[in-house]
Parts: structure tokens; sequence; C-alpha cells
């Protein structure tokens, strides 16, 4: 028990209750009810050697002290839970809440985040610069329709991202900028998705998962896919493919390296041109694309010449055998005229 000690009347009064009847275990110290000492600091006047010494710490109280500093620590440490939001096992669930912006001050340790099925339209910069342990992001079914640049820089940690169902009309090449973690992304349901840059995946050397499909795509780069050395699944299904002859170093990299995605093959369909309009876009073959590589002979090129030697004296001689029937016709017309007169 703690020592009960009573000042001078030239010093402070300092009555400290004990903090519980016994110490016989850890149990009875950390559940002992902890009260207050009503201690005045001594005025600027009197000095410190009037204050009795109080004697040496008692080690159950300075593990006591301990615990409860680690407490309030660990406490400021992490942030508390947005409002409308769920923090439990370093998940944040901000889902289905009609939210128009993102929430801030998630705690920091987050690893799983989803702001899905809300109505965000933009991401700050630098929204996730703080929660280095995050490892999902769960951005489905919002309203937005560009990223900022550099937003995963320091998100080194993320392996998965969804970001279907939004209103994205492009790809950038800084998208997913020093997001070297990635493993799956989801850009699927992007109906005003037309174009992605050749190098908008360049350092995704993780990436296996990739979904682009039921976009508005007409052609994708093969400079955007053979940096991604991982890809083990590519959906493109639902696109509006034209399959001309741009498609073809595509088609031909896809048979060699994913060997037909078969939960998206048949939904890969050509909308263009005429001659394949509805064909599957893995049932092109080589010789669909024959016309692309028609190259013409010293044979070719001389017939080409002929023919248009032939047509030009061709057209001479009839130029000539006109101009002499239109001389012969005015000169006969005058003659006429002469008689009658």
């Amino acid at each position: 028990m703690l020592r009960s000690s009573t000042f001078t009347d030239s010093g402070p009064r300092c009555n400290c209750l004990p903090v519980s009847q016994t110490l016989d275990s850890m149990d009875t110290v950390l559940m002992g009810s902890l009260q207050h000492c009503c201690c005045q600091l001594p005025k600027m006047g009197d000095t410190w050697a009037q204050l009795p010494w109080p004697g040496p710490p008692h080690p159950a109280m300075l593990l006591v002290s301990l615990l409860l500093a680690a407490g309030l620590m660990h406490s400021d440490a992490g942030t508390s839970c947005p409002v409308l939001c769920t923090c439990r096992n370093q998940v944040v669930d901000c889902s289905s809440q009609r939210l128009f912006s993102v929430p801030p001050d998630l705690p920091m340790d987050t690893q799983n985040l989803s702001l899905a099925h809300n109505r965000i339209t933009a991401v700050p910069p630098g929204y996730l610069t703080c929660y280095m342990e995050l490892r999902v992001l769960d951005l489905r079914n919002n309203s937005l329709m560009e990223l900022p640049r550099g937003l995963f820089l320091h998100a080194k940690r993320l392996a998965h991202l969804d970001l279907s169902y939004n209103n994205f009309s492009h790809v950038p090449a800084d998208m997913f900028q020093e997001a070297h973690g990635l493993v799956h992304i989801d850009l699927s349901h992007n109906p005003w998705l037309r174009r992605v840059h050749p190098q908008a995946f360049q350092g995704l050397v993780q990436l296996r998962d990739l979904d682009l499909s039921y976009g508005g795509l007409a052609f994708l780069s093969l400079e955007a896919l053979e940096g991604l050395p991982g890809l083990v699944t590519l959906q493109i299904g639902g696109n509006p493919w034209v399959c001309g002859c741009t498609m073809e170093p595509l088609l031909k990299w896809l048979r060699n390296r994913i060997q037909r995605c078969t939960a998206d093959s048949q939904l890969a369909e050509c909308r263009g041109p005429p001659e394949v309009e509805g064909a599957p876009l893995f049932s092109l073959t080589e010789e669909s694309f024959k016309a692309c590589h028609l190259t013409l002979t010293l044979d070719d090129y001389l017939f080409i010449a002929f023919v248009g030697f032939v047509v030009s004296i061709a057209s001479v001689a009839t130029n000539f055998l006109l101009g002499i029937t239109a001389n012969c016709c005015h000169r006969w017309s005058k003659a006429s005229e002469e008689e009658e007169i």
C-alpha cells in the first residue's frame, strides 16, 4: 500500500488514497480502481527540499503505469473510425452509404478499404499517403472519371484494385504509377472507356489478373500488355472490337501467352469490319489477316506499268479520232450553209 503523507503547514497537503487494498496478484493490480491524488503543486516560493521523500516506487505500480501509458499511446496512434463506416480487424467498410466524397482520417493501419456503391466523383491527391499498409481498395460502382496522378505513390503493398462500374474514359500512362505490387486490376463495366495508353500498365510486373471487359474499347495496343510478364487472366469481352489489320499483333500475342481465356473467349466479338462482324475474336487466324500482308512482285509492277501505257495510248488515239470527227462535222456544216446561199 502507498504511504499517506501530510506536509507541513508551509507546504501543500496531499492525501493519496490506496490504489487497491491488496497487491496479492497481478489481476488485483490491473482491475483495482485507480483513485486520483488530490495534490496541489507547491507555490513558487516553496522549496522542493521541504517535500518528504516518498520512498522507492512499488514494482507493481510501475507495471500499471506502463500499461496505462501503452494503452494511451495506442489509442492516440490510430484514428477513430469515420462516420458512416465500420472498422474491424484493419478492415474499413464505407460501402453503400451514399457518400459524395471519400471519408477523411482513416485508421492508420487500414489494410482493406471499401468505398463501393457510393456516389464518389473524385479522389483527392495524396489521399493514400498515410495508409502504407493498404492491400485492398474497392472503388466499384461510383462516378469516378479519373484518378489523381501519384495516388498510389506510397501504397507499396496495394495488391487488389477494383475500379469497375465507373465513368473512366481512358487509362493514362501514369494512372498506376509506382503501384508495383498490384496483382489484380478490375476496370470492367466502364462504358465510356475508349482508350488505354500503351504505357498504362508499365512496371506492374506482378499483375496476374486484368479485367477490361464491357467497356468501349475498339482497339488495344500490344505494347500495353507485353510488359506484363506475370499476366495470367485477361478479360476483354463485351467491347466493340474492330478486327482490322491493327488487331493482328494483339491476337497473335494472346494465343501464345494466355491460351484463350475460357471464361471470356465467347464474349469477345468483332464489331467490324463488316466481313467479320459478329465473329468471335479468338476465332480469327492468320488466314483472316492474309490481305494485310499482300505484297506486289516485279511482274505485278511490270504488268501495271504496261496496262497504264496501253491505257495512255488508247486515250491519245481516242482523243485524236474525236478531234478529226469534230473537224469533219464542222466543215460539212459550213459547206451545207454555202450551198443554200
